[in-house]
């Protein structure tokens, strides 16, 4: 059994080494972010993004080749951020997470895909302010196509549950930015609920509502606590909170709490 529970392990990593180079490009290929092109998702090979040299496969490594080189760039020494290890250790946290919950089983499998694009979604919109459509919409249709075969939800749950996350934020969204000139939740958000519906069901919008909001209060309170001024018009992103909850209901959902008996 410890074969296959490292086996998961270590695809999670790559997977995470892989959302590590999403992360990186996507927001410049899509549009989100200025910056000079970095190429697509597969071509060009990965390279110091301070210096531009190519990175050699054995640095490649997940987390290990950041230990053994000392969270530095091998030509220039230039610090890797630690977001890099960071995500490979959460992309094998995810499939481990998603073994654990749903067993060895197809669910497990479309549940860590589940994972690893709330991965990338929330650690993009806290670099840019976006969550791109390019992962939030194919998640959307994913979560509809499994749950056609009630894999975690009914498949009118999981519609009712599209369609109510989306229009639902995107009104609280219009009415923030009528009232107050400014941005409050974005489209994006709007995606991002809409695909918890599609995979869970109308029933967990609620609960990942609040739980989002939990989560952005508590980062809110540490960024005080650390000193930074925050005040009414200081940007927060809320996708990260909110793929923290989408997370949570994934696995309420597994674990089949009292909460989720619809199924």
């Amino acid at each position: 059994m410890w074969i296959i529970f490292a086996t998961i392990g270590i695809a999670g990593l790559f997977v995470g080494s892989f959302l590590n180079v999403v992360i990186h490009r996507g927001p410049v290929m899509w549009g989100l972010a200025d910056g000079e092109p970095r190429g697509d998702l597969v071509a060009p090979g990965s390279y110091c993004p301070a210096c531009k040299a190519p990175i050699r496969r054995a640095h490649l490594i997940p987390l290990v080749s950041f230990a053994a080189l000392g969270g530095k760039c091998a030509a220039c020494k230039a610090p890797i951020p630690i977001r890099y290890p960071a995500v490979e250790l959460l992309g094998a946290i995810a499939a481990f997470t998603a073994v654990l919950v749903f067993g060895l089983s197809l669910a497990a499998l479309f549940a860590s895909l589940f994972f690893f694009t709330l991965i990338a979604l929330g650690v993009i919109d806290a670099k840019t302010g976006y969550l791109p459509d390019a992962l939030s919409l194919p998640l959307i249709a994913l979560g509809l196509a499994v749950n056609a075969f009630g894999m975690f939800a009914a498949l009118p749950h999981a519609a009712i549950g599209a369609v109510a996350g989306f229009v639902s934020f995107f009104l609280i969204g219009e009415a923030f930015r009528r009232l107050r000139g400014v941005d409050g939740l974005g489209q994006g958000d709007a995606k991002l609920l809409a695909a918890i519906g599609a995979w869970a069901g109308w029933p967990a919008l609620a609960p990942a509502v609040f739980a989002a909001a939990i989560f952005a209060l508590i980062v809110v309170a540490a960024m005080k606590l650390a000193g930074r001024a925050i005040s009414r018009e200081t940007p927060i992103p809320f996708g990260p909170a909110l793929a923290m909850a989408a997370a949570m209901t994934m696995i309420a959902l597994g674990l089949d709490l009292p909460s989720y008996y619809w199924r």
